[in-house]
């Protein structure tokens, strides 16, 4: 019976380091979207499972089907996926449609907005401090070439923007205080802490980590382009691995003052298997 049993336990083992050896060779999930310009093909990360999984839904029930690249800016990015952009009429301003739901961030410090990176794109932070994603919209990075100093001037202002983030919320947490008094009081008791907010945010400023491109960041901005200023604030889910030409075809392309293509670019994706 002891006997019978190890070989249970042995079977068990090499069947669990098959499966564990099979599920680390499983392939990420391929894209194609199609266009008059030629194809494009994109590997959907794993890392980021809502939106990954919410993308391949809506590719197998063929959402995306002849909607439009309704947004392109050289040397920045092609949008796309807006459900109105279906069958609309030359000049419409298109941008605002949705399914309904949005999707919650999946930020990955793995991932950061190089040349090439598909990402979710969003409501304002004003009315989506969750940074939350749109369900259907997205935006494949063309981006630009950085200098080294342009980045270092960069780091400045994130470090700023942090700081101005963390006053904000400092504000925002007296603001219950100030409110019960008259407009003018408020102002002048916002004027009179000012100072004093000013001097515990630079404080507890000081205490965190430096904002630092990595050096991964820092070659692929410098070299192949990208877009830093967007690290963060939207979830990348996948990157091109074919078709980067196409995507710079389309984004060439002439726009009106919406930065909608003057001729309309269809698109269609497919999964591959």
């Amino acid at each position: 019976m002891k006997k019978l049993a190890l070989i249970f336990v042995v079977a068990g083992l090499l069947a669990g380091s098959c499966f564990a050896k099979a599920e680390q060779t499983k392939k990420e999930q391929m894209v194609q979207i199609v266009t008059e310009y030629g194809t494009i093909q994109i590997k959907l990360f794993d890392e980021t499972p809502l939106h990954r999984d919410n993308f391949i839904k809506l590719t197998q029930e063929g959402f995306y089907t002849d909607l439009l690249f309704h947004r392109v800016i050289q040397n920045f990015m092609i949008q796309g996926g807006d459900p109105e952009s279906k069958n609309a009429e030359p000049g419409k301003m298109l941008g605002n449609g949705d399914l309904g739901y949005t999707i919650a961030p999946e930020f990955n410090p793995k991932f950061f907005h190089h040349r090439g990176v598909l990402a979710a794109a969003r409501e304002g932070d004003q009315v989506n401090p969750e940074r939350r994603s749109s369900a259907c919209q997205f935006y494949i990075l063309q981006g630009k070439v950085f200098r080294s100093g342009e980045l270092d001037s960069m780091q400045t202002q994130m470090e700023e923007s942090r700081k101005m983030g963390m006053m904000q919320a400092r504000v925002k947490a007296i603001e219950p205080q100030l409110n019960k008094l008259s407009a003018e009081g408020k102002q002048a008791e916002l004027m009179a802490r000012i100072n004093g907010l000013r001097d515990t945010v630079t404080m507890e400023a000081a205490k965190l980590p430096p904002l630092r491109f990595s050096e991964e960041q820092k070659k692929a901005y410098t070299t192949v382009g990208g877009y830093p200023s967007l690290d963060t604030k939207y979830t990348i889910f996948g990157e091109v691995t074919e078709g980067m030409d196409v995507v710079d075809k389309i984004a060439q392309q002439s726009v009106d003052q919406n930065n909608r293509p003057l001729k309309d670019i269809k698109f269609t994706i497919t999964l591959l298997k």
